[in-house]
């Protein structure tokens, strides 16, 4: 008897440390992704759901969010709920560095294509790494500011691997702001690159667009210096009949309304997400 009790005891003993090793809280880890279309590998924040077991079975839908200008891996982790929101909808965050980039591949820099960056070497890397569903349907792609130009852009040309995407406060046309934000370090100058910036800005993607294609969300503050171009950005999707949530509430460019709007976008997502 003394020895089945004490066999029991060492089970439960390795059956303890086993669940403690699979179920360590990873949240708010940052890694760093190789890369070959940049000029660096790149520093990542990755959070994920308390209940998340690297050695599980379970996998999850996944977020990317893009920060905007001047910020970087750790502008949305800053806000301090990305944590319990990863676990109040079960599914994790991932947020890159967007480098001043637009989330381009820009023609003028070699050493800055981050649009194959993320499609060819984040996305893969990411869904290798951690317990991801692995198809458009769980992915989708949001950002601020410039971030939301880059969530759209890509979201936009790659619904196959993005299923839905947001903007909050997005620049989603450039060609009023040609001086400014390092858009011309991306694209060259714009009086002698017109032709470029016009089919580098969000708006001018609508018309490649067909119904359904992509879920789409948009809000932007009312008193925002990006309001008009996002209240075109919205008329545009109705003319050509692209289904899409459309938001303008009071609010200006900054982190007060960002930290709003993203609990709207994350709600939207979760709700596609379940229906796949």
């Amino acid at each position: 008897m003394k020895r089945l009790f004490v066999a029991i005891s060492l089970l439960c003993m390795i059956l303890a440390i086993n669940a403690k090793e699979c179920c360590v809280n990873v949240q708010g880890d940052t890694i760093k992704i190789p890369a070959t279309y940049i000029k660096s590998p790149m520093k990542v924040t990755v959070i994920v759901p308390d209940d998340y077991c690297p050695k599980g079975e379970k996998a999850y839908p996944v977020v990317y969010l893009l920060n905007g200008y001047g910020g970087d891996y750790t502008s949305w982790p800053a806000i301090n709920t990305l944590d319990s929101l990863s676990s109040l909808y079960d599914m994790i965050l991932v947020c890159p560095d967007g480098r001043d980039s637009w989330y381009w591949d820009s023609p003028i820099d070699p050493e800055m294509q981050m649009e194959s960056f993320f499609i060819k070497e984040l996305v893969p890397y990411i869904d290798s790494n951690y317990r991801t569903i692995a198809d458009a349907n769980h992915r989708a792609i949001m950002g601020l500011s410039m971030g939301g130009h880059g969530a759209l852009w890509l979201g936009m040309r790659h619904s196959d691997v993005f299923g839905s995407a947001g903007s909050t406060s997005g620049g989603v046309n450039i060609l009023p702001f040609s001086g400014k934000w390092k858009i011309a370090q991306r694209l060259g100058n714009y009086e002698t690159n017109k032709d470029v910036w016009k089919s580098h800005t969000i708006i001018n993607l609508v018309d490649s667009l067909q119904p359904g294609q992509i879920n789409l969300i948009i809000d932007c503050g009312s008193e925002d210096f990006f309001a008009e171009v996002n209240a075109d950005l919205h008329k545009k999707l109705l003319d050509k009949k692209i289904p899409h949530d459309y938001i303008s509430r009071p609010g200006k460019h900054n982190w007060a309304y960002w930290k709003n709007s993203v609990l709207y976008q994350l709600l939207f997502f979760n709700e596609i997400f379940k229906s796949k």
